[in-house]
């Protein structure tokens, strides 16, 4: 059942990936615009809103969004772990605050609603928009590692390293690290697909694109209103987004259940 969870995720997954590395190597210099919302003439997926070939923007579109929801999960655990370990490990009650208390605050604010505020005074663009993404997910992130982490701390062999004259990377990391990693995975998988989902309401937004980007969650949201006469333009990068996200929690689930059975 494994096995079968794990194709079906990488066959999922696997479309909208190979499109967003590969896409904009295929995709050609751009035609002439048509007339928007137009099927046939050409065009396999029709045009969108302002007559631009549909299929090209769809290969265009993709790399944005991959790449900005990875970033911004990586450098979301990239602050977190250390947030956490640091805090799992220290035996001093107003440092653990110090260091955990400010995250409380950020995750007191919904996180699109701190986006919004942000990108209303800085308009941020794609590297912006990563950073935003990656700072309203370290509070969770460090809270969850934070538990694990404090679990695997509390454990006797943690002293033992102490009273041996271990270092603290090597209890932090080599210990401690490694009895939250499935925690951490698992956090990785499913902050991936948030990830995927904020981003892309973000862009769905205006939030870090141009409105007339190749991206798809700008696709979506500017050629809704021809939904009806081309739906083509708003479905495919509709599709492309879920499949990505859906593809990236069977992926996860799948690696994490193989890992639990060994």
């Amino acid at each position: 059942m494994t096995h079968r969870r794990f194709a079906l995720g990488l066959g999922v997954v696997a479309v909208p990936l190979v499109l967003a590395l590969l896409g904009p190597f295929l995709a050609g210099e751009p035609g002439p615009r048509a007339t928007s919302f137009a099927l046939g003439d050409g065009h396999l997926l029709g045009t969108d809103f302002v007559g631009r070939d549909v299929l090209r923007q769809t290969l265009l579109g993709g790399r944005t969004v991959v790449v900005t929801a990875l970033a911004a999960t990586a450098l979301a655990h990239l602050v977190a772990v250390p947030l956490a370990l640091a805090g799992a490990l220290t035996r001093l009650r107003w440092l653990e605050d110090l260091l955990m208390r400010p995250l409380d605050v950020l995750l007191a604010v919904p996180s699109l609603l701190l986006i919004l505020l942000v990108a209303a005074v800085l308009a941020p663009g794609p590297v912006g928009l990563a950073l935003l993404v990656a700072l309203v997910n370290v509070p969770d992130a460090a809270r969850i590692v934070r538990a694990a982490a404090g679990e695997a701390a509390a454990r006797p062999a943690v002293e033992a390293l102490r009273m041996q004259g271990e270092t603290w990377w090597r209890i932090a990391v080599g210990y401690v690290g490694r009895s939250a990693l499935r925690t951490l995975a698992a956090d990785a998988g499913i902050r991936l697909t948030g990830v995927l989902y904020l981003v892309s309401t973000a862009a769905f937004l205006g939030v870090g694109v141009a409105p007339d980007a190749a991206d798809w969650a700008v696709m979506v949201d500017r050629n809704r209103t021809g939904l009806l006469v081309q739906p083509w333009a708003v479905v495919v990068p509709a599709l492309l987004i879920v499949a990505l996200t859906t593809g990236t929690n069977l992926l996860f689930d799948a690696a994490l259940e193989k890992r639990g059975r060994r």
